[in-house]
This record gives structure tokens, sequence and C-alpha cells, in this order.
């Protein structure tokens, strides 16, 4: 028998196939090939088409099964990943009314900030535990103020990852933790929040029902199973947002556990149980993917760094190397520090953890005469090394301690550089693992079957290695504290 996950991305969507009793990887397949289509009609809009999902959901699963020569009767269970805080929205016959408006769009900022004065700035941090911001909630309002004659007709808003549950079973729910990750989730009440429905003017009958994060959240009808070549029946398990189910990919579950990622993006992905909103303004607090109203507090505190790959990927486009191997080598012949070369890498646009100010990248101390190609190799990588300690620092002050800190095996996590000058400046053990959010999301659905341990189990083979901090960590903080200095030169000159 076998799991299937979705991992419903922006850029792509990742199908994989696991067995159901190890949690061996089958396979993961990605749809499309290349890189799915985004529409951008104005300056910080962006958008995709809910029925293009599924389209690339069905052609995925058609192509595993196929390949693999996999009857859809040995399919035992699914689960969903999503790309976070986007808005479908469907009419009473269930078709989108409009192109999905997805995490990165901007368009609902100022709706937000002006419902985070209007409600309440102490009210939106004790009860959605973040300002609503630009959250599902307010791109829904935002709906209702700019295309009336589109919300007159809503049914129901969705998530994305929701939207492909509807599509497979026929059913319209949603989780605490989608709910939460909307800012639509009251956690004094332990509800959804009739202050965020009543303030954007928001029907209650909107709201899609709540289902258990792990759990039979509905089974694949007639329809679904006509177009995905699923089998009549088989259960949706399991369904979470992409960052939430990338820490459960990683088995991250209980306070001071931390999942990292260091992609184009940087994310650092915290649990707490804790409902501590000292950072509120830097750093996102959502119902993790086992929060349990009253009884299993579980928050996941989401602190994302723009500027991160992207920088390392700058250089790689601009300097004379073949490739991210060949920039690590380089970087590797130079001493800690960079021998006074600093890089700020803040050029991805606005960064929340400070504050929303765009800085962008700042070489600093640059010496003309000493500095080479290895130098700023080294530096970036310390640069953005720096950037995620920085965030942890202020995860920590918001209750957030790091014990155990678990990355996949990709991207930055492969640099020896990187990591392990974020591990000897924290100090703790940075566990590398062979996984990825679709595999998660199809082991996830043991947690339903057979319990936590059983997927627990699945990652005995997945372990590649382990970073641990140097007990003489001198010149690494100290190069941190160059570092930091610059940052905060620049941060003074930008108010």
């Amino acid at each position: 028998m076998y799991y299937i996950g979705i991992d419903l991305g922006s850029s792509s969507i990742k199908i994989a196939l696991v067995e159901a009793s190890t949690g061996k990887k089958v396979t993961v397949v990605q749809e499309p090939e290349e890189e799915m289509s985004m529409m951008a009609t104005k300056p910080g809009w962006a958008e995709q088409s809910p029925e293009l999902w599924w389209e690339l959901v069905c052609k995925g699963i058609k192509r595993i099964l196929k390949d693999h020569k996999i009857s859809p009767a040995n399919i035992s269970g699914l689960g969903i990943a999503y790309q976070m805080h986007g808005l479908v929205i469907v009419d009473t016959a269930g078709i989108p009314l409009r192109n999905s408006i997805i995490w990165c769009d901007s368009r609902a900022v100022e709706i937000g900030n002006r419902a985070y004065k209007e409600m309440g700035e102490e009210k939106c941090d004790t009860r959605l535990l973040n300002a609503p911001g630009n959250f599902t909630a307010s791109k829904l309002a935002w709906v209702r103020e700019n295309e009336p004659e589109v919300f007159d007709k809503v049914y129901k808003f969705m998530l994305p990852g929701d939207y492909i549950g509807y599509r497979l079973t026929g059913k319209i729910a949603s989780t605490i933790s989608g709910l939460s990750e909307g800012v639509f989730w009251d956690f004094v009440e332990n509800r959804v929040s009739n202050e965020v429905l009543e303030h954007y003017g928001i029907p209650e009958s909107m709201v899609p029902d709540t289902v258990d994060t792990f759990g039979n959240q509905g089974e694949v009808s007639k329809e679904g199973a006509q177009q995905s070549g699923l089998l009549e029946g088989t259960p949706i398990l399991y369904r979470s947002g992409d960052q939430p189910n990338n820490a459960l990919s990683l088995n991250i579950f209980e306070p001071g556990e931390v999942a990292a990622t260091g992609g184009t993006s940087g994310v650092v992905y915290a649990i707490t149980d804790n409902l501590s909103v000292k950072e509120s303004s830097r750093v996102n607090n959502f119902a993790h993917v086992n929060y349990r109203p009253d009884t299993h507090t579980r928050i996941g505190k989401l602190l994302c760094i723009n500027g991160s790959g992207i920088q390392y990927r700058w250089l790689l486009n601009n300097l004379d190397v073949a490739s991210y191997e060949e920039m690590n080598d380089l970087a590797s012949k130079i001493e800690i520090g960079s021998d006074g070369l600093s890089i700020i890498p803040f050029g991805n646009g606005a960064e929340r953890m400070l504050n929303n100010q765009d800085i962008g990248t700042r070489i600093v101390n640059l010496d003309l005469n000493r500095h080479s190609k290895a130098h700023l190799c080294r530096a970036a990588l310390e640069g953005i090394a720096f950037s995620f300690v920085y965030g942890m620092e202020i995860m920590s002050s918001d209750g957030a301690r790091a014990k155990v800190i678990r990355a996949g095996n990709d991207n930055l996590f492969r640099s020896a550089i990187f990591a392990g000058t974020i591990s000897t400046l924290i100090q703790e053990e940075i566990e590398i693992y062979n996984t990825t959010g679709a595999i998660g999301a199809a082991r996830a659905c043991a947690i339903y079957e057979h319990g936590q341990e059983k997927f627990t189990s699945y990652m005995n083979n997945d372990h590649v290695m382990t970073y641990r901090p140097l007990d003489n960590k001198e010149l690494y903080q100290k190069a941190y504290e160059n570092w930091k200095n610059e940052l905060q030169l620049i941060l003074k000159t930008k108010k």
C-alpha cells in the first residue's frame, strides 16, 4: 500500500508516492516540469488559476500511477500541503469566481494595516496572534471593497489546499491551522473570529467547515476519481500550509523544536506552547499541525528572511563561477570573518523582521586591493547565516528558544560554512535530513492511521549529517558583532 502527498507551491506542484509500511520514497514528480505561470496585471499583484492547479495535480497523480504501475486500489490515503495565505472563492456550484490571490500578492496590505488600528492592536495581538496584514482575510476584504459584484456571488472562501481537497472530494473544508494562517482564528475563544468577520463584512456562511488536520477529511468522489485517476472512496487524511508542513516533514512538533529552510528566501519556524506576541510585528504566529483547542497549545512562530538564497544565487549569476560547489570551495579558502568584508543580504524587498524596511543588499568594507571573489562568497554565506542568527535572537526574545534545529538537505544547508556558522553562534546542533514537503505530506497520512510513532520511524533512514557547534566561537562572534553593527548603522540612517 502507498500514500500520496501533494505539495502545491507557487512555482510548481510536487507529488510524492511513498510506501505506507516504511515511508520510503518511491518517486516525486513535478508539474509542470518548468515553472508555473503567475499573473501580475498590476504592480504588487500575483494571481494563479485554481483550475490550473487541479489540472496539474490530476496530471501528476496519473503520471505516478502509470509510470510505476500502481493500482489506484493500493493508494490508502492522501496528504495535501499548499502555499499559505492564498484566497480561493467559489460560487454555489463550486466554480472559482476569479483567479486565486496568492501569498506574495500585496494589494491588501493597506486594508490589513487599517484593520489593525481600527480593530485595536492589543485585541489583534492577543486574539489573532498577528496583525491582519496581507493575509487571506484581508484579501477577501479587498474583493469586497473592489469587486463587489464578485463578492456578492461568493458561496465559500478557501485556502489553496482546501480547493484541491474540494475538487477531490466535493467537500469544502479547512483546518484550524489553515484558518489561523488566514487570520480567521480567535485563540482566546477558540473559534472563528467574529470580530474579523464583522469588521471585514464577511458573512459567517462563507467560512468553510472545519476538519481535523489529521483525520478522514473526506473521500474521493466519483467525479474526483474520474479526473484524478484515483479510486472513489480514497480518503484525504491530512492537510496543512507549506511552512507547518515543512516542519512536520522534519518531525518538528514540540516546544523548542525548530525547522529551518534556506531556499530563495529563508524561514525559521519554531514551536512554542505560549501565546506570546511580543514580536508580532516581526514574527507571525499560527496554529501548528498538532494544535488542539484547550488541550494542546502548539504555536508555530514563523520568521521569514527574504534576502537569503537569492543573494547567493545573484552572486552565482554575476561572478565568473560555474556552480554553487565552486563558490563554496572558494569560500572555504577564506578565514572566518572574510577579512573584514561584510555583506548585508537584504536585497529582495522589505524585510518584516526589520520592521518592513527595505534596505537592499550592502557590501561593506570592500578593499579593492585585498578582497577577491572568494571573499565575496565567504561574506555572502556568513551574511546570510548572520541574518538567520539575528532572526533567531528575535524569536528567542518572544519565547521560542531553540533546542533542536532540523533542516532539509538542500540549498544553503549544503554549505558547511553556512550551517556551521549558525550552529556555532547559537551553540546548538543542526540536524540535516533528506526529505521534502511532498514526502512529508504523504507520510503524514500515517499519523491518523497508525499514530505519530509510526511517522517518526519513517525518518530513521533520512538523517544525512549533523553540524555540531565549535566550542570556541570567539572568531564567529566577533564577525557576527561586526556584521550586526553595520546593520544597525544602516537601520539608523533609514529612519
